[in-house]
């Protein structure tokens, strides 16, 4: 379990942002009316309130950011020790002591201030005070405003850092840069360390998990470090030195034994030797990578001197009876995390050293005494010296007998095609799987098969004569029709109407082209009313002439079209015939006595619309009176259910507009009937 989670600290604002915070609840959670004539005693505990309660929430605020930034004394040396590295510890304590300080000083001033507004005597010298106290408090945070931006900036940076357990089982790989330590963490884990053919691409600490036994194992990838004094290492190395020094954990120390990493085997044992004090009580694996490019046996006879000097302080490490080694077992691994050679037995061999070295020095813990008491191995005894074989039922075995046969490989078409010449030359079959009644017909040329007979058996020899003829015929017909198509050839016309043909084909094409046109352009066009056309194309006059020439009288299409018209300005609004006169009476010349009649008697464009109480026959109404009180019984009853449709959730509901109580005024003496 992850005793340390950085990801769930507070984010701590800027001091701006923190004063408009608290100002703001401040103006929010207090009464915000005061008059001239409340009592003084009224008037110092309104100000007072004012003023503690801004000092209470900048204390919680405080006292949240120093609670949860974590005390480097206090917390496991390993995450100590890599805060230090990578913020400073003098700098991070200063900037909390600075936030205490600061938490300090505003209570302080709180106290006076709430002590002089005790004796104010006046609405104004209580105000007065109350803008004092909130303006040094404000004043003090202004001047903690640096230390609160750079708390803000570790804290971004320390809910990056991974969740590493000091605690629990650990794998941890080191070397110089660039020799395969974070290929081997992508191969064993699911972690996604950015891989690159450079050094120093990995600049901090990465975690992946691996289960081994049942049993899971964080693995831990550090940078690279190079061999020079501890004083020169920077900030990258010197996370590496940490997490070794302060993890109880498998090493896995990474030789490049082919030179690729740009790095000689010789600098790479200087690093070992140099480092390898932090190794002391923990399981070291020394694991030669690369061996793809350099095996083992092909290096040259110093550098095997310097993998063996290696492997003798390795063995150091190997925790035996009396502190000495037991055995070299899993001490020198090589491996190649290009081809994956050796990767899993690598990780075996780290994981199964660390199960081995907790479990022995948990034996000899003093808890181990308590736990031996709780136990008891019961061994059996035999009985007598009779044999007594396991019996395995014959169905039993027979089971297992045709499981064992049934997990024997089938051959794929993958496997078929492999062994019949590969792809290209091999053809896999479709019809071989063809459920028929006999196997033989799965091939056949045409497996048109129908009753056990063979289709083609019965086909008419005579087929191909038989379909010229068909298509002979059909060519006569189609020849026939197109003959009887009528086609306007002018032939059989008079000249005058040749001529009106001619015309008429021509307007026709000139209509397709400027249609063709305005489709062509009809993106970038605007569209333009026709009030606004300046050809006058579409004109009443026109119209008419050409009607005229038609033959046709112009006057009630012209009418039809003025009646219709939107723009209306300089004519006055004809009367129309009454509905019932049609042959042109004197309609106007007579009053209209009721409603009904003026109704009937408007303009043509209105006559075809009815007043909604207007009874149509096949309604089933007696009279419009009935469908008018029908209608507004309908209205009635979809008025609530169109309320409640147009409301939502955030409108605010009054159940009853005017409640009778707060609106009948003073009721008379002996009235209570509407209770």
């Amino acid at each position: 379990m992850v005793q340390y989670n950085f990801k769930k600290m507070t984010v701590v604002p800027s001091g701006k942002d923190f004063i408009d915070i608290i100002l703001s609840r401040t103006q929010r959670q207090t009464p915000t009316v005061v008059h001239k004539g409340y009592a003084i005693s009224r008037l110092r505990q309104f100000y007072m309130r004012k003023v503690k309660y801004t000092q209470q929430n900048f204390h919680e605020k405080l006292s949240t950011i120093i609670d949860e930034f974590p005390r480097l004394d206090d917390i496991h040396p390993f995450y100590g020790d890599l805060l230090h590295v990578l913020y400073n510890k003098d700098h991070y304590k200063l900037a909390l002591g600075q936030i205490n300080t600061a938490r300090n000083l505003i209570g302080k001033i709180s106290k006076d201030y709430v002590k002089l507004l005790k004796y104010g005597d006046s609405l104004y010298r209580c105000k007065c005070l109350k803008v004092a106290a909130l303006g040094r408090m404000c004043t003090v945070i202004k001047r903690i405003g640096p230390s609160l931006a750079y708390l803000e900036q570790i804290r971004q940076h320390m809910a990056r850092l991974p969740s590493i357990d000091p605690n629990t089982r650990t794998v941890l790989i080191c070397g110089y840069p660039n020799v395969g330590k974070s290929s081997f963490i992508n191969k064993i884990t699911r972690a996604d360390v950015d891989v690159q053919p450079y050094a120093f691409t990995t600049k901090s600490l990465f975690v992946g998990h691996t289960d081994y036994k049942y049993l899971r194992y964080q693995v831990i990838d550090t940078p690279g470090i190079l061999d020079r004094p501890f004083e020169d290492r920077n900030i990258i190395e010197m996370c590496s030195i940490t997490a070794l020094a302060h993890l109880r954990a498998a090493v896995l120390f990474f030789l490049d034994i082919s030179g690729s990493c740009g790095y000689s085997i010789a600098q790479q044992a200087g690093l070992f030797h140099s480092i390898k004090s932090l190794f002391m009580n923990k399981p070291l694996i020394i694991v030669c990578n690369k061996t793809d490019l350099q095996p083992l046996e092909g290096i040259s006879e110093e550098d095997k001197k310097l993998v063996t000097e290696m492997k003798a302080e390795a063995m150091k490490t190997v925790i035996g009876q009396g502190g000495e080694a037991t055995n070299d077992e899993g001490v020198l691994l090589t491996m190649s995390t290009l081809t994956e050679e050796g990767v899993i037995a690598v990780k075996n061999a780290a994981c199964e050293r660390l199960l081995n070295q907790r479990v022995e020095l948990k034996m000899k813990s003093k808890k181990i005494n308590d736990c031996l008491n709780r136990f008891h191995v019961a061994m059996p005894k035999p009985r007598d010296n009779k044999e007594r074989p396991p019996c395995i039922p014959q169905a039993v075995l027979e089971a297992k007998a045709k499981q064992a046969a049934e997990k024997e490989k089938r051959n794929t078409e993958r496997d078929l095609e492999n062994e019949n010449g590969g792809a290209g030359v091999y053809s896999a079959s479709l019809k071989k799987n063809y459920i028929l009644a006999n196997d033989e017909w799965k091939e056949d040329v045409m497996p048109e098969i129908l009753d056990g007979h063979n289709i083609y058996d019965f086909v008419d020899p005579d087929i191909l004569h038989r379909l010229e003829e068909l298509e002979r015929e059909e060519g006569h017909r189609q020849a026939e029709e197109g003959d009887d198509d009528f086609e306007m050839d002018g032939l059989e016309l008079s000249p005058e109407e040749q001529k009106t043909l001619a015309e008429i084909r021509k307007k026709k094409s000139l209509l397709i082209q400027q249609h063709r046109i305005k489709k062509s352009t009809a993106e970038s066009r605007p569209t333009v009313p026709r009030k606004f056309d300046k050809d006058r194309k579409f004109t009443t006059k026109r119209m008419g002439r050409q009607l005229s020439k038609l033959g046709l009288d112009p006057t009630e299409a012209i009418n039809r079209a003025r009646s219709r018209s939107v723009s209306t300005r300089g004519r006055k609004r004809e009367r129309s015939l009454d509905r019932d006169d049609t042959d042109g009476g004197h309609a106007m010349d007579v009053d209209t006595p009721n409603k009904k009649q003026r109704m009937l008697s408007r303009s043509r464009s209105r006559s075809r619309s009815r007043p909604p109480t207007e009874v149509v026959p096949g309604e089933g109404f007696k009279d419009s009176a009935q469908k008018a009180k029908a209608l507004q019984k309908a209205n009635k009853s979809n008025k609530m259910r169109n309320k409640n449709a147009r409301r939502g959730e955030a409108d605010r509901v009054i159940p009853t507009l005017k409640p009778k109580h707060l609106f009948s005024g003073k009721r008379s003496i002996g009235k209570t009937q509407r209770r």
